[in-house]
């Protein structure tokens, strides 16, 4: 491998001939090995510093142009743009077990896109900290970065994932609004409900889920960047936030502004717990209703049976034939990463000390996989087992028509006592809640079949 030299502050290192990056980046490279190739910054957190280096070259133009000329902006414009499009992603390799304010990665993307801008106009004109880091610290920049992206795969993956899955959940319910099955409590027989209730409890989950996240999701949208070091704005122009925001908000077509406090943003992550709170609450009720289909498709004829669902693929390598309900389990086992993620998120939120928090890696990190995870299992889970479930009507009347809890209904006819004197000896002997009654004389089998209609219970 080919090398040249780079200097920063600290002196001379080699950086390999073929990459952008320069001295910062490569120090961190050989002074953090852990977790390389595996945990690196994720790609929505580096292309959104595509994003904000374009905005702040942009801001900076407008009101520093005597520092920040028309050719310099337009280089790290047209170098931005190759970092937004994942062009360049082979050019930031740093883990995220680095400095816990992500000074590393923001040098990253000051280096790579002045050694890029510099190549595309010919001429060595950008210098990493005086041009593409112009008004900005890494102490602003990086958790504006992360709430870029936060915002960004909520609102493009998240939400559509969880629409979609509704909308499935819809046309279920239209076609199942008329099967009565016996309902269960405390894993145990219940009264009737109809399928399309079952299924609109799913459904209402989700939607509240989404009317959650995006009840908290504005706050995300308020911007650290202007604050610099420590939230006084040293070095950066008046108005510089603002302007980045707009920018910003033309580029991606969200709503971004500045945060109106500083010294809270650079320090105060509690954005992040409120809003992957809303999303461990998805995680949490996708667990709820992926364990309710694996159960009512148990079987297929030792289980519940009242469901059959797509078989995707062979579930066992020594017992042909089996298949298993995997795309309950995927979504299960993501269910709970998200959780656990949101314990190291709640953690890291907390360690906030005097004028910055320095766990910000570790919270864009695992804020960003629980959302794309659980954007991707959804998706999955919705194509390949919700849009395909058909109810065994058959197997669903069965458990209806065996049920003892139909004996609710008869409380007000014969009392609560009595009732259960009904479903005790029907269950003893054996028999039906109808023999049952009219052995012990509570009701003639006329007056049974006139008040136990399980179509009236739902």
């Amino acid at each position: 491998m080919e090398y040249r030299e780079e200097h920063d502050s600290m002196g001379t290192v080699k950086v390999p001939s073929d990459r952008y990056w320069g001295a910062q980046t490569q120090r961190s490279v050989e002074n953090f090995q852990i977790g390389v190739g595996i945990e690196t910054m994720p790609k929505e957190i580096i292309h959104a510093f595509g994003l904000l280096k374009k905005a702040a070259a942009i801001a900076n133009q407008t009101l520093v142009p005597d520092k920040m000329t028309w050719r310099k902006m337009m280089a790290i414009c047209k170098a931005s743009d190759e970092v937004i499009s994942g062009k360049l992603d082979d050019h930031f390799p740093l883990v995220v077990w680095q400095t816990g304010s992500g000074t590393q990665s923001n040098m990253n993307a000051n280096e790579v896109i002045a050694n890029r801008g510099n190549e595309i106009v010919g001429e060595k004109i950008l210098h990493p900290n005086d041009d593409v880091n112009m008004s900005q610290s890494s102490n602003d920049t990086f958790p504006t970065a992360m709430n870029v992206a936060s915002v960004l795969l909520v609102e493009d993956k998240l939400i559509p994932a969880l629409d979609s899955l509704i909308a499935t959940f819809v046309k279920l319910e239209a076609e199942n609004k008329d099967m009565i099955k016996s309902g269960r409590t405390h894993l145990q027989d219940a009264v009737p409900i109809t399928f399309s209730q079952e299924i609109s409890g799913w459904r209402t989950s989700l939607e509240q889920d989404k009317a959650m996240l995006l009840s908290v999701l504005p706050k995300l949208k308020e911007l650290a960047i202007g604050g610099t070091a420590v939230g006084t704005g040293l070095n950066a122009p008046k108005g510089f936030d603002r302007e980045v925001c707009a920018s910003l908000s033309e580029f991606t077509r969200k709503t971004f502004m500045a945060s109106p406090n500083k010294y809270h943003a650079l320090t105060s992550h509690d954005e992040f717990v409120a809003v992957h709170g809303a999303v461990k609450a998805i995680a949490c009720d996708m667990m709820k209703i992926a364990n309710d289909i694996r159960w009512l498709a148990s079987g297929p004829r030792d289980g519940l049976g009242e469901i059959t669902i797509p078989a995707n693929e062979p579930g066992s390598s020594i017992m042909p034939g089996k298949v298993n309900p995997t795309q309950c389990e995927q979504v299960t086992m993501v269910a709970v990463q998200v959780m656990a993620n949101d314990a190291a998120i709640s953690i890291a939120a907390s360690q906030g000390n005097f004028e910055l928090n320095v766990f910000k890696p570790v919270i864009a990190y695992d804020f960003l996989q629980s959302v794309r995870l659980l954007s991707e299992s959804i998706e999955s889970f919705n194509k390949n087992c919700v849009a395909g479930i058909v109810p065994n009507e058959k197997k669903m009347r069965e458990y209806l028509n065996e049920s003892l809890m139909l004996v609710t209904v008869l409380n007000p006819h014969i009392g609560y006592e009595n009732a259960a004197k009904t479903a005790k000896l029907a269950y003893e002997k054996g028999i039906s809640l109808k023999d049952a009654c009219v052995e012990l004389g509570f009701m003639t089998a006329e007056k049974f079949d006139e008040v136990v209609r399980p179509e009236d219970m739902v």
